[in-house]
């Protein structure tokens, strides 16, 4: 036995494309959200031990995401100051 839906389609409206639903994207600024990767790691037990007490055994491999990021970004931000520093003490000895 099949059932009809009850809900009823004008023929007015019509089907949204992919431009435009590109064009609803570009208007409001969304941006593509990266998608994560499933991965198989080996990891040392404390340090799993050490994020899943921290997260309470839920979200440590978030806490993991997270603490790797940090560790991107702190190595960024350290070449950047050296690379500053470097200019800024060649500038000063001239």
């Amino acid at each position: 036995m099949s059932r009809k839906s009850s809900l009823k389609i004008s023929d007015d409206i019509p089907a949204v494309t992919q431009a435009d639903i590109d064009r609803a994207k570009f208007r409001i600024n969304l941006k593509e959200v990266p998608k994560k990767k499933r991965i198989n790691i080996m990891m040392d037990t404390g340090v799993l031990a050490f994020f899943k007490h921290k997260a309470s055994g839920r979200g440590y491999q978030t806490l993991i995401n997270e603490a790797l990021k940090r560790a991107i970004y702190q190595e960024e931000l350290e070449t950047a100051i050296r690379r500053i520093l470097r200019e800024e003490l060649s500038h000063a000895s001239r």
